[in-house]
């Protein structure tokens, strides 16, 4: 029998303060909102050391958040042998380079066929405490996203992992193609992201659920010929689609972004399917050694081939 999971202990603070302890354990756990719910009822969660059952109470900055998972449960979802790049493993993490389209965990709309299913076949176990549907999986990268991501083998590496997410300790580097070239060599996105008021599946600056969002980025290659750059771009919160709402907002869509996107583009563009948005680096301490690690993931060659056409364009000009 697994050993049970250590507690998780957070300490709320202006990122957190006024949502709801559900909401807030569900982020900081990187379980679903109903599990959250599930612990609550079972007398798992504490708050400044009051017992909460209601997930609707609302959290204020300095309150000590302490859950207690319970025992580490199979993962229903199935093992399958879908291949994917392993860019290292121990027993502990996992770090993979994920390819663009493939979906991170099962989900109603993608039973099978994730990333998830993938890992549990190579892994044969992962941590329990992300729940059956997505057990292991510590951080997510939309499904056009490619690039590197670490996922926990067992429930210690998953709440240390966890802890650093939630500190924005972790180190993440991501490559964009964007439309635009921006004058400035590099500046940063302030502006909070909710869900949008009127279109439940995307995002927006303009929410009536704000949360507080930061990114940073900078111009790796301009290509002015093609209006294009290339950015190097670094999240400092993790907002859903953070990345591709803060530069849309910005003026500089990423290329083959059907959602947030302008519509156009050329043909070499539009033919590309998806985002040109790649997680290059990722940064973190070790949950158990405690020796700070770094991983990197090359750009696929879909993206390689596009920079490349700007590249020659730029020659050309």
């Amino acid at each position: 029998m697994a050993a049970a999971a250590p507690a998780l202990e957070f300490t709320i603070g202006e990122d957190e303060a006024g949502e709801r302890v559900d909401v807030v354990l569900a982020g900081l756990a990187h379980i679903s909102r109903a599990q959250a719910r599930r612990w609550l009822e079972a007398g798992r969660v504490h708050v400044a050391g009051d017992l909460v059952v209601r997930g609707s109470r609302r959290l204020a900055i300095g309150d000590a958040l302490r859950a207690l998972p319970p025992e580490p449960v199979d993962a229903a979802a199935r093992p399958e042998a879908i291949e994917i790049e392993v860019v290292y493993e121990d027993d502990d993490i996992v770090v993979v380079d994920k390819a663009a389209g493939l979906v991170v965990h099962p989900s109603p709309g993608h039973p099978g066929g994730t990333l998830v299913n993938a890992l549990l076949h190579h892994c044969e176990s992962l941590a329990g405490i992300g729940g059956v549907l997505r057990p292991g999986i510590v951080h997510r990268l939309d499904r056009g996203t490619s690039g590197v991501l670490v996922a926990a083998k067992n429930d210690r590496a998953h709440l240390g992992l966890a802890q650093q997410f939630h500190d924005h300790s972790i180190e993440r580097v991501y490559l964009a193609a964007v439309r635009g070239c921006p004058a400035a060599t590099q500046g940063r996105v302030d502006l909070p992201i909710g869900r949008h008021p009127r279109d439940r599946k995307r995002m927006s600056t303009r929410t009536n659920s704000p949360r507080e969002a930061h990114t940073a980025w900078r111009v790796a290659e301009p290509f002015a010929a093609s209006g294009r750059a290339l950015l190097e771009v670094r999240p400092e919160t993790g907002r859903t689609h953070q990345i591709r709402v803060h530069l849309a907002s910005s003026g500089m869509p990423i290329v083959g972004d059907a959602v947030y996107g302008r519509a156009g583009g050329s043909d070499r563009e539009r033919a590309l399917g998806r985002p040109a948005l790649h997680a290059a680096v990722l940064g973190f301490t070790h949950p158990r050694s405690g020796v700070r690690v770094r991983f990197e993931a090359p750009l696929p060659p879909a993206l390689e081939e596009l920079l490349g056409h700007y590249r020659t364009r730029e020659a050309a000009a």
